[in-house]
């Protein structure tokens, strides 16, 4: 008989929040290649590391230890939402009509609703400590900014946030949300930055990428000797954080004697994939069947579409040059309502290991990612972020292989933020109005231009 409920879940004991990060570096198959300094064109020196990032983890960055201890300030704050719960999509496997089982690590419980905060937390405290009393960022729809902004505001230290333009117009509560946490939020590209005034110079409507959001923050920690950049998904520092995620889903599956077939996740850069699936890494190199799945947006696919090269990590070629799958540090996407997967290139990490032939990757059109999503919200009633809602769609292919061909595979995937804030673009979809790609007149003033308009 088959299960008659919606869901089941696996829950771990506050004391089980793991009391170390993994670095997958030592066992990768080879050393990631080196950072390139673009003034030098050599590789980049840990003074140029510690002048780019704060001390500790410009050190995590190139570190070679397998397992680092997480300081206890930094678990203590992970008690506010750690252990997230592994939760099983029954309702899900029941409408597909699939052998498989269908499970997914809900992220979406910490304070700001994604995975984001794992390491904001930990950048945050790190900065803290080592005496900086400002970090600057960039955010796409702002999950990464809201994580840092409520981190930066725990800690008690300033935080300069440059949010991708469409992202800004598109999702003004999330950047209502950072604002609130006391973070300052600044469209990319705007008028604040030399280099974002010269791409606004030439195109007024200029919808900003991740990649303007990074040259426009390099310019601010060029300036200010004591502000220091802070990285939500592309540095290996930042999937070291997140590795978390992975080492208690390790656990849970454990529990329920199941083994992950299929881990699948959204990717923009990689953070969430890399916290989820690296900790499983070491098993796949010794054998295990697992199949690890990045989901990407068709607008924006460099792991599908790209090709594995030296580039620039920011879109003015001011930041390190690295290699890995890019579609070209020049590049813009165009405006898609999952804004954390704009960038056009992934982590390193995520980069080599796809390159290994370890990582497989699809990409989706937004549409069919919204159908999936709201799919998935009316049978198990959790609403997913626009990025998440790409995992599903991908486990959502799988389960319907796994039906064809009789399979009774686990399939896994990392929930890395709710939708709650993205009720305007369900909206669209709900109303038939939402398209593959969205245009937008981004040359608009903010509501915040406006209200001060109106109090001049």
């Amino acid at each position: 008989m088959k299960h008659q409920g919606i869901s089941e879940r696996v829950d771990l004991p506050i004391e089980r929040i793991p009391t170390r990060w993994y670095n997958v570096i030592p066992d990768l198959p080879r050393i990631p290649e080196r950072y390139i300094d673009n003034a030098t064109g050599k590789p980049v020196t840990q003074e140029y590391l510690e002048r780019l990032f704060v001390k500790a983890l410009a050190a995590q960055e190139s570190s070679l230890e397998r397992w680092i201890k997480i300081p206890e300030p930094v678990r203590d704050a992970y008690k506010l939402w750690r252990p997230t719960p592994l939760v099983r999509a029954v309702a899900l496997e029941r409408e597909l009509d699939t052998p498989a089982q269908i499970w997914f690590k809900y992220e979406a419980t910490s304070p700001t609703g994604s995975h984001k905060l794992n390491s904001a937390i930990a950048q945050a405290y790190y900065a803290k400590r080592d005496g900086h009393t400002r970090l600057v960022t960039d955010t796409g729809a702002g999950q990464w900014g809201s994580a840092l902004a409520l981190a930066c505001q725990l800690m008690g230290i300033d935080l300069t946030v440059f949010m991708v333009r469409a992202s800004f117009h598109q999702k003004p509560y999330r950047r209502h949300l950072m604002e609130t946490y006391g973070a300052t939020v600044l469209p990319s590209p705007g008028d604040s930055t030399a280099f974002g005034r010269k791409l606004l110079a030439d195109n007024p409507n200029h919808p900003g990428s991740e990649a303007t959001a990074v040259s426009e923050a390099l310019e601010l920690v060029d300036a200010d000797p004591g502000t220091r950049l802070a990285v939500g998904a592309f540095s290996n520092h930042c999937l070291l954080h997140h590795t978390v995620i992975g080492q208690e889903l390790r656990e849970q599956l454990a529990l329920i004697g199941r083994s992950p077939d299929y881990l699948i996740a959204s990717v923009g850069c990689g953070s969430n994939l890399g916290g989820f699936a690296l900790p499983f890494l070491e098993d796949k190199l010794n054998g295990a069947d697992i199949e690890i799945l990045a989901a990407e947006p068709e607008a924006c696919a460099p792991l599908t579409y790209g090709e594995y090269r030296l580039d620039w990590a920011d879109a003015g070629g001011r930041g390190p040059g690295v290699h890995t799958y890019t579609l070209g540090h020049d590049f813009v996407p165009p405006p898609i309502h999952a804004g954390g997967l704009r960038y056009h290139g992934c982590a390193p990490l995520v980069g080599l290991i796809r390159h290994e032939g370890l990582l497989e990757a699809a990409a989706y059109p937004q549409t069919q990612v919204f159908d999936a999503a709201r799919t998935f919200a009316r049978l198990q009633g959790y609403l997913p972020a626009p990025e998440s809602a790409h995992a599903i769609r991908a486990v959502i292919d799988k389960a319907l292989d796994c039906r064809r061909t009789g399979r009774e595979a686990t399939i896994v995937f990392n929930y890395s933020g709710h939708g709650l804030l993205d009720l305007e673009a369900y909206g669209r979809h709900n109303a038939g109005l939402l398209r593959d790609v969205e245009e937008e007149d981004f040359s608009a003033p903010s509501m915040a231009q406006s209200l001060e308009g109106q109090a001049s």
